[in-house]
């Protein structure tokens, strides 16, 4: 049987807002991908990889795309001997409000792409040349 409807909206409702500040231990990170049984290998903004485990909150109400960022709390599992690290306390749903808090890492910022002076331009588009122009 599904959760309750009440309670999925209220776990979708806690991930459209960020939090004030994250915590000691908590860091956020961009999922590289799903490794099964709700493991998720992920990427700090060290360029470190580890396995995170996504609570059983969040299993069924949200998923975690590629390239989607998430809040991680590498303190929860601190006793257990395996090799998951953290796990995954919070999705950024909304990435445009969490971007514009105060602990978002500067690695994780969008960097604009300009094309370079020396880059060819592209003919993909344009109509060939008339034979016109050569007389």
């Amino acid at each position: 049987m599904p959760p309750p409807r009440r309670k999925m909206l209220a776990t979708a409702e806690e991930t459209l807002t960020p939090p004030d500040e994250l915590l000691l231990g908590q860091h956020i990170a961009r999922a590289i991908k799903a490794t099964g049984n709700n493991v998720y290998a992920v990427e700090l903004p060290s360029k470190e990889s580890i396995l995170v485990e996504l609570p059983s909150r969040f299993r069924s109400t949200i998923w975690i795309k590629r390239g989607s960022y998430v809040v991680i709390d590498t303190n929860t599992l601190e006793g257990r001997d395996n090799k998951l690290s953290g796990e995954i306390i919070n999705i950024v749903r909304d990435e445009k409000s969490w971007r514009k808090a105060p602990y978002w890492p500067k690695k994780f910022d969008k960097k604009p792409v300009f094309a370079s002076d020396d880059e060819v331009e592209s003919n993909v588009g344009r109509m060939p040349p008339s034979d016109d122009s050569d007389a």
